[in-house]
């Protein structure tokens, strides 16, 4: 099944993949961003148009007489699902990017109680769809995810629509590169990595290449559903951190610490968590035929070349703001408070 699909967020990391994804597969697929660029992957025949959105009016006139599918890249609550509902009319299926965030674990446990005492969850490994969720609600990310995957999967007929509960997202073009903690660190000739949790944290990496696919999938078959998106294997966090030094040619010391991190900014990785974090992956296999096109190791020299590249460019702040702005504890870089610890640990 083929015909007219619209990319919202098209020139972000998943929509880069997925335009080419389903061009790839015979789809006449229109790029929409609030840039409305082009990507050099992309085959000959995408149409480009330029939309944010946040305005109604532009996205109904962007669509003109409607597509077979839409693919929306950046929905983020239950206001961005009522907007497509309102547009359900000129749209024959949807594919809509979530996020794993959205669980929680038996004693009520989430992603955003990790601060407190005791707070991290515990999820069953692999984690499964059928496990619980937050409340919908306008409070966190998580939230707010679960109000959009709600509004639009109670809509059912209306609108069929697959939620996509994304990982880690990692690759080329990330607003938010995980890997950029180790690569920074291997730039600046930084000879050790201070792990928390013994190294062993493991949080579900999934590539935006799978993502497509996934996303292509599910474009051949509507319904309404929600499925886990992760790569085929979960390496640890200390497996990660070696595998960036391989493909940058260097090697590192690593200290492993058995608990949470020593201080705020030593130790604590983008992976960080004591317990690990699985996707199952069996509901996108059997319901799809979900196959990965990728895994974490053989797609990351390409991300660390990129990430390289980026980092020449100017100061990390300035290139990646996101994770600049998000980092729960400060810099991720704070090589003097690494140095003190690391000095009075060796005392």
């Amino acid at each position: 099944m083929t015909g007219t699909a619209f990319v919202i967020g098209a020139s972000g990391q998943i929509g880069r993949q997925a335009v080419r994804a389903l061009a790839a597969d015979g789809w006449q697929v229109t790029a929409a961003s609030r840039g409305g660029g082009s990507d050099e992957g992309w085959p000959p025949g995408v149409r480009t148009v330029r939309v944010d959105r946040s305005d109604s009016a532009a996205l109904a006139a962007a669509l003109g007489d409607g597509c077979d599918v839409l693919l929306d890249c950046v929905a983020y609550d239950g206001a961005d699902a009522r907007q497509l509902l309102s547009l359900s009319d000129r749209i024959g299926s949807a594919v809509v990017i979530s996020s794993a965030a959205v669980y929680e674990d038996e004693a009520g446990r989430n992603f955003d109680t990790q601060a407190e005492p005791d707070g991290s969850p515990r999820f069953p490994v692999p984690l499964p769809e059928t496990c619980a969720t937050v409340a919908p609600g306008p409070s966190t990310y998580g939230t707010r995810k679960v109000e959009l995957e709600r509004t639009l999967l109670e809509a059912g007929e209306r609108l069929p629509s697959t939620l996509l509960r994304a990982g880690a997202i990692h690759g080329p073009h990330s607003p938010l590169p995980r890997e950029m903690y180790f690569v920074k660190r291997a730039l600046d000739g930084r000879p050790v990595r201070v792990l928390a949790y013994g190294g062993r944290s493991r949080f579900h990496p999934v590539h935006a290449s799978n993502i497509a696919e996934l996303v292509r999938l599910a474009a051949a078959k509507p319904g309404s559903r929600a499925l886990n998106a992760g790569d085929p294997r979960v390496p640890t966090v200390a497996e990660i951190s070696a595998a960036v030094d391989r493909a940058l040619g260097v090697t590192s010391e690593t200290v492993l610490v058995d608990g949470p991190p020593p201080e705020p900014t030593v130790g604590d990785t983008p992976w960080g968590m004591p317990y690990p974090m699985v996707l199952d992956m069996s509901a996108a296999e059997r319901e799809l035929g979900y196959r990965a096109v990728t895994s974490y190791e053989e797609s990351l020299p390409g991300t660390v070349a990129w990430l390289a590249a980026e980092l020449d460019k100017a100061d990390w702040r300035e290139v990646f703001p996101l994770p600049a702005r998000l980092s729960e504890h400060g810099d991720w870089f704070d090589y003097a408070a690494e140095d003190r610890w690391l000095a009075g640990r060796g005392a």
